[in-house]
């Protein structure tokens, strides 16, 4: 974070509270108001795709199922989690308004993180309902009953909120005395530490240990119920049974693939990739952190039949 735009601000200390200055995208501050069109377009297509399938399980009886209830879930885990981060960004292209004090930072910065962390359990807690579905198809309904699925939903929610919590928390005692600037729209962990002048080590392994066990456990857990899913895929008697049965999970494989691979390939990139260009960077990590919350219910309003015909039936009307 060398250069002229970072030693304009550098001063030799920061009380406590003081403001951060966050600053878009590093290097092309003359494109932001077209990199802007791109986030609000994404934003505006999440924030509609997300409110489209809450309504659309709201009103349709039939949707009243496990699935659909954890697919509400991740709708509103998406809308939040985009919210959390886009508005600020949007007035930094907009409006140039930079500044953020300390305690809207750490705020952002453990929505942000607490919500990335209910998401993958989201995705578990589906991958949980298409093995039931799949492998003991006469027992989903007395398995994943409503007081089941709330209590699924609960568990996700306090793991989030719990694994998050310490990340405020470090970044709040460790002292501030190099710059007070971050180099990209929002404020996330890492972002926050690097600027601390101590030992933060405590931080940096913290964060590693929530990747790894959250994406390890997570995706351990997501790999082994489809492989039980496939093993009874690949047992059915006809092409048209494995066919029709492999469809119910399609959706939900597109939205891991879309959530976990590039989640950890930029939670690695930004520890240790030093030769990439850091408006890049911000960039494609930002592009990223708004891909799931558009996609996902892009993948599941196209790829459910349920949804698409209650969708195309109120449209109609």
């Amino acid at each position: 974070m060398s250069g002229s735009n970072t030693t304009d601000f550098n001063t030799t200390d920061f009380p406590s509270p003081f403001t951060f200055i966050l600053l878009g995208v590093p290097g092309l501050e003359a494109a932001h108001v077209w990199i802007s069109i791109l986030f609000c377009t994404m934003y505006i297509i999440a924030i509609l795709g997300n409110v489209t399938i809450l309504f659309v399980v709201k009103r349709e009886p039939s949707l009243h199922g496990p699935m659909y209830y954890f697919l509400c879930m991740l709708a509103v885990t998406d809308l939040v989690l985009s919210t959390s981060i886009l508005p600020k960004t949007l007035s930094i292209f907009w409006f140039n308004s930079r500044e953020t004090d300390f305690s809207a930072c750490l705020t952002q910065l453990y929505f942000l993180h607490c919500f990335s962390v209910m998401e993958s359990g989201i995705f578990v807690a589906m991958a949980f309902d298409r093995y039931v579905a799949v492998c003991h198809p006469l027992r989903h309904s007395t398995i994943l009953i409503n007081s089941m699925v709330a209590n699924i939903g609960l568990a996700v929610m306090l793991r989030g909120g719990m694994l998050a919590l310490p990340f405020p928390f470090l970044v709040k005692q460790w002292p501030y005395c190099k710059t007070n600037i971050i180099p990209q729209p929002y404020c996330a962990h890492m972002a926050v530490v690097k600027l601390a002048c101590a030992d933060t080590r405590a931080s940096s392994y913290y964060g590693l240990f929530v990747v790894f066990s959250v994406i390890g456990l997570d995706v351990s857990f997501i790999s082994l119920s489809y492989a039980q899913i496939l093993r009874v895929i690949f047992s059915l008697p006809t092409k048209d049974d494995r066919v029709k049965t492999f469809e119910t999970c399609i959706s939900h494989l597109c939205a891991i693939l879309v959530f976990y691979i590039p989640n950890l390939f930029f939670s690695l990139m930004y520890r240790f990739a030093q030769n990439v260009p850091l408006h890049f960077h911000v960039l494609i990590v930002n592009v990223y952190l708004l891909m799931p919350p558009m996609l996902n219910p892009i993948i599941y309003g196209v790829r459910t039949k349920q949804i698409r015909d209650r969708l195309l039936r109120l449209c109609t009307h």
